[in-house]
């Protein structure tokens, strides 16, 4: 298979190369801190074992699939030969502008260059580089090697082909490739997400519900459709003529609606010393990072068990 470079090795880095390694690919990972390498592999040899209890590795050993993940000592030896760049350095646009430069320059001319990026528009810090045509944001829902989904966003300069190469490279490691037509502040996930945090906060600030009461809202209302529907598709089956015959139906329930929803509630404001109030509650702050571990699992378990409705049922 052919070979993955992983620049910067936080938490989406190391996740985007369980993901490729998983894929078969040769991994390179390189950080400046060779500290961050090193304890990257030790945090990916973890997950491996939960990953291979679940049947998510693709019928491979945790052994092979690590051995395939790498650490560079330099950066040069990290790009040889690679045909896709995973850029993951912090949300700061001149240091995004100075990686990417030193990529540019080093990587070979075929290479795809692409940012985790969850902020920035690439047209931001691509535009001085030669090579710009070959550089995008490939943006993951953390971790990557659990939820498929990946937002492509072209800058204005992004050729066609870098476009679907990365989005033939995206599917074949098992991802969801969303490429967008063009780029655009919060790209879809966080517009979507956003759109959806801000109606929750309203929802506590005006006093029309408790922290808890959204949560079960979502979670065991909306969210269990949109584990494997999206909004489209939802409102599509859920009228008797499908998508037209929804907005005949209820658009006008969300039109009534629309006006309050233009109203922002700050949400370091008043409200938050009620969402942190209510949260501690259920959960103290001390128990956050087994709590994680927790949700971990249960996205491993889902993913296992979509995976097994899809072969029984279809997508």
């Amino acid at each position: 298979m052919a070979k993955v470079a992983i620049v910067g090795s936080g938490f989406i880095g190391r996740a985007w190369a369980i993901s490729f390694a998983r894929a078969g690919h040769d991994v390179r990972m390189w950080d400046q801190s060779p500290a961050a390498t090193g304890g990257a592999r030790d945090y990916i040899e973890g997950v491996l074992g939960d990953l291979s209890s679940n049947d998510l590795l693709r019928g491979q050993s945790v052994d092979t699939v690590l051995g395939r993940i790498a650490i560079a000592a330099e950066l040069e030896e990290a790009l040889a030969g690679a045909i896709h760049v995973q850029e993951n350095t912090p949300e700061n646009l001149d240091v995004k502008r100075e990686v990417f430069s030193l990529i540019d320059s080093l990587a070979g001319p075929q290479t795809v260059i692409a940012s985790s990026t969850s902020a920035l528009l690439p047209s931001k810090f691509t535009d001085h580089l030669q090579g710009r045509h070959r550089c995008l944001v490939v943006h993951p829902i953390n971790p990557p090697y659990l939820i498929p989904a990946a937002e492509v966003v072209p800058a204005p300069w992004t050729s066609v082909e870098t476009l679907e190469r990365t989005r033939a490279f995206l599917i074949d490691a098992g991802h969801a490739p969303l490429v967008m037509k063009r780029e655009l502040d919060g790209f879809i996930m966080n517009r979507l997400q956003g759109a959806l945090l801000e109606e929750a906060f309203r929802l506590v600030a005006d006093g029309y519900a408790s922290v808890e009461d959204v949560d079960i809202g979502i979670r065991d209302g909306l969210g269990l459709r949109w584990s494997f529907m999206g909004p489209f598709e939802t409102i599509d089956l859920n009228a008797p003529g499908g998508v037209r015959d929804y907005v005949d139906r209820y658009q006008g329930i969300y039109s009534n609606i629309f006006p309050q929803m233009l109203r922002r509630v700050d949400w370091a404001g008043e409200v938050m010393a009620t969402v942190e109030a209510e949260r501690s509650k259920r959960l103290p702050r001390e128990n956050l990072g087994g709590r994680q571990v927790w949700r971990d699992r249960r996205l491993m378990a889902l993913a296992a068990h979509k995976k097994k409705s899809d072969q029984e049922f279809g997508q």
